[in-house]
């Protein structure tokens, strides 16, 4: 299995260099070259495993014996999984009214970050230690990336993480996560400024080919194929369990309704779909609407500006995952996303061609949810069935009760006619802990466990980023610094 650039001129790595990149020298996202193919036998046999097991299987068909051995990745993955407070690691909770909740929210920092990164982090650490290699990990952070990159690598000797959050943006019991880890190796940076804002640092500094070298520069953002490949498990462990029969031919489908900003939890899922997973992709948005536009009307194109909502991690207007998405539905034609993504750095506005939008559109649906919507898909869940939703998570299920109208289904998916009845599982992505402003504005009590409440009792440190301060010389410095000491 070797991977290659979106964009088409990187030439073929291996999941090592894959990993230990950010993005490709091109400017592009890594991918793998082909993408595995699975048959009916197959899923059957899958359809028993855990979720612990289904990582395994995936990560086996894209990270080659020859780079970690069968035992050694499936120790790691354990480990990685190890801190994880549910037994099964994620958790179907079946509802009222045909609601699927797939909690993917059970790890360290009460989000689905977790799960891949805890992965990547045991990879990765694996690499290092073989090779007795040191590396510096950029992060840019929405809420909950940069606390889940910075708990699986803390205090490890060979590498260093710096994490950019927006201030202001993120809840304060997402800053506290990240804030109040005080590890040598951990250096956070409060800006002032969005998520999309934060980012352009960081892309400098990657940019910066001869420095990017020097320091080993990675990043732990989904831009990061190994985030992607963990990914896909939610996607199959989901199909297997709301699955209602896989003894027919053909088997039956699922529809998935995901959450998203970036958009590594959607291409992830697009992959699996891919491979030949029966499934259904809804790709639910909050006011920050690009990815909906997009699918709805080829309309890639940014904004004037970021819209502060409930959901506040999918406060993002370009999310860089869609690049990984259009390379897949162009059949992997790195000439045309070159192109494309080219023009788009530079106008920041994009009209799909005409075959690559019908491709798209007749795959994926999509819908935008407002503010109001996210409250009262929150309120309903709780007076239905006594159970907290998130915001984010809160985006999928208004999805869910605006079902059977389809009132925000896209109006060209082929199969519209057969959704009413088809078995549906709304992605958790958070715990409803972490947002206690929008329990309280959806009128509910917040319920903390005792991880959470402890934090505002701790020791914060971060480095603040001003509005007019050259924020990507300032990052420079501090990683030269840490370099000499």
């Amino acid at each position: 299995m070797e991977y290659v650039s979106t964009r088409g001129g990187a030439g073929t790595v291996d999941f090592e260099e894959a990993l230990l990149s950010g993005y490709a020298p091109d400017g592009g996202l890594f991918m793998p070259q082909h993408i595995p193919s699975l048959d009916q036998d197959t899923l059957q046999s899958w359809s028993r495993l855990s979720y612990r097991q289904l990582v395994k299987e995936l990560c086996c068909l894209f990270i080659t014996p020859e780079l970690i051995p069968r035992n050694t990745l499936h120790d790691l993955i354990d480990k990685a999984f190890s801190r994880f407070r549910h037994k099964d690691v994620v958790h179907l909770s079946r509802l009222k009214d045909g609601l699927n909740v797939l909690e993917l929210w059970h790890g360290v920092t009460f989000a689905f970050k977790d799960l891949s990164l805890s992965c990547t982090g045991q990879f990765l650490q694996y690499f290092l230690e073989k090779k007795k290699k040191h590396v510096t990990i950029l992060v840019g952070t929405s809420g909950d990336t940069g606390s889940s990159a910075i708990e699986s690598v803390r205090g490890q000797k060979n590498m260093d993480i710096f994490v950019l959050l927006p201030k202001g943006f993120c809840t304060q019991i997402q800053e506290l996560q990240m804030t109040t880890v005080i590890e040598d190796n951990v250096h956070v940076f409060a800006a002032h400024g969005n998520s999309d804002e934060v980012d352009e640092p960081i892309k400098e500094l990657f940019a910066d080919v001869d420095f990017a070298r020097k320091h080993n520069l990675m990043s732990l953002n989904s831009i990061n194929w190994s985030r992607i490949m963990v990914q896909m498990a939610h996607y199959f462990y989901a199909y297997f369990q709301c699955a209602p029969s896989l003894d027919t031919t053909p088997l039956p489908v699922v529809e998935i309704v995901v959450p998203t900003g970036a958009g590594g939890n959607i291409t992830a899922g697009c992959i699996a779909q891919k491979m030949g997973l029966p499934i259904r992709l809804v790709a639910v948005v909050n006011s920050n609407d690009i990815i909906h536009r997009t699918i709805q009307h080829g309309d890639f194109s940014l904004s004037e500006s970021v819209k502060a909502t409930l959901a506040s991690a999918m406060d993002i207007q370009e999310p860089y995952n869609v690049e990984r998405i259009l390379w897949l539905f162009s059949d992997s034609n790195s000439h045309l996303i070159k192109t494309l993504m080219e023009q788009f750095s530079v106008s920041k506005s994009l009209k799909l061609p005409e075959d690559l939008h019908r491709k798209l559109s007749e795959t994926l649906c999509s819908c935008s949810v407002s503010n109001e919507d996210i409250v009262r898909a929150m309120r309903r869940c709780w007076e239905e069935n006594c159970y907290l939703l998130c915001p984010h998570s809160a985006v999928a299920v208004h999805y869910h009760y605006s079902q059977p109208t389809g009132a925000y289904l896209h109006q060209k998916f082929s199969c519209f006619s057969f959704l009413f009845s088809m078995p549906r599982c709304c992605l958790a992505p958070a715990s409803a802990a972490k947002f206690q402003d929008a329990l309280l504005r959806a009128g509910l009590v917040p319920q903390l466990p005792p991880e959470i409440t402890a934090l505002t009792a701790m020791e914060t440190r971060s480095t603040p980023l001003e509005r007019g301060q050259d924020w990507a010389r300032m990052l420079r410095e501090r990683i030269e610094a840490i370099a000499q000491r």
